[in-house]
């Protein structure tokens, strides 16, 4: 019987969540902050990406550059959800419209 491994099958789970996860992260995000928080985005995909070669398990290595390059990506996002919202595509915080009437 072959010797299977399951190593990549593990890995491309974890990056389905983890993108997974930054989908309402960037929705929640745009709704409460706007498109401010941004520079935070860039910062711990920044961190996340530079831990990650210095970390020696493949698993935490993977979780790491994957949550990274998904905060970078999750900026362009960002950016595109303000877009959806202004289209109509997803709900509008009122308050924070009203902040910007002040």
């Amino acid at each position: 019987m072959p010797h299977m491994h399951y190593t990549g099958i593990l890995i491309a789970a974890m990056t389905f969540l983890t993108i997974g996860l930054w989908h309402p992260i960037v929705i929640k995000t745009e709704y409460h902050w706007g498109t401010r928080p941004w520079i935070i985005y860039l910062l711990i995909g920044i961190s996340c990406c530079a831990l990650a070669l210095f970390i020696e398990n493949i698993y935490m290595s993977s979780f790491l550059g994957v949550f990274g390059a998904s905060a970078l990506w999750g900026i362009g996002e960002l950016f595109e959800q303000k877009k959806r919202v202004d289209r109509g595509w997803f709900p509008r915080n009122p308050k924070k419209d009203i902040h910007k009437l002040k």
